[in-house]
């Protein structure tokens, strides 16, 4: 059996990101069958713009980021909440990966969204923003796929996410739902 490859974006740029911690937290817990990839920084893409998106002028972390999501077989947005919604970063790469219009990488990619953030109920209207761009954009969203720690200033200000029994045990939660999606994907 081949490994299975899930690119994850975060959409925090901060460099002690609780999100990014995450991230790796899932990375760390992942089954032997699949492979999560962490992309590199989405603050290295500049803002969409029709004017620059041309074949063979595309910027390259643009087009990196493209050609990932290309690759993967599912997406992973892990997503903080700025002000009621997804940060402009994780934005703008669901922009770019949108575009070319019905036959961007999110044309029916399946694509979860997660992610941890200061209040109580951890970031959910991000997430709900985050699946709503995504699903706009083309992306099968897998809604059943949730995961979203509350508080998170505090509770990862002296612990990893990797060592918080009750996220590695959600984490493992994320994993049976991502797997389950592949099964039904298999037997279709």
């Amino acid at each position: 059996m081949s490994k299975s490859t899930v690119l994850t974006l975060v959409g925090s740029l901060r460099a002690d990101s609780h999100n990014q911690k995450l991230a790796e937290a899932i990375q760390l817990n992942a089954p032997e069958q699949i492979d999560v990839v962490i992309h590199e920084s989405l603050g290295n893409i500049p803002f969409y713009n029709e004017d620059i998106d041309v074949e063979g002028q595309v910027p390259a972390a643009a087009a990196a980021l493209r050609a990932a999501a290309n690759a993967a077989d599912t997406l992973l947005l892990v997503t903080p909440e700025h002000n009621g919604t997804v940060p402009a970063s994780l934005k703008n790469a669901i922009d770019w990966l949108s575009r070319p219009h019905g036959a961007g990488a999110l044309t029916g990619k399946p694509t979860a969204v997660v992610g941890t953030a200061f209040g109580q109920f951890g970031g959910v209207w991000a997430q709900d923003e985050a699946r709503k761009a995504v699903g706009i954009a083309g992306a099968r969203v897998l809604a059943d796929v949730k995961l979203a720690v509350p508080g998170s200033m505090i509770r990862f200000a002296e612990l990893h996410p990797k060592d918080d029994a009750e996220v590695v045990e959600q984490i493992k939660g994320v994993f049976e739902a991502l797997s389950a999606v592949e099964t039904a994907d298999a037997a279709a």
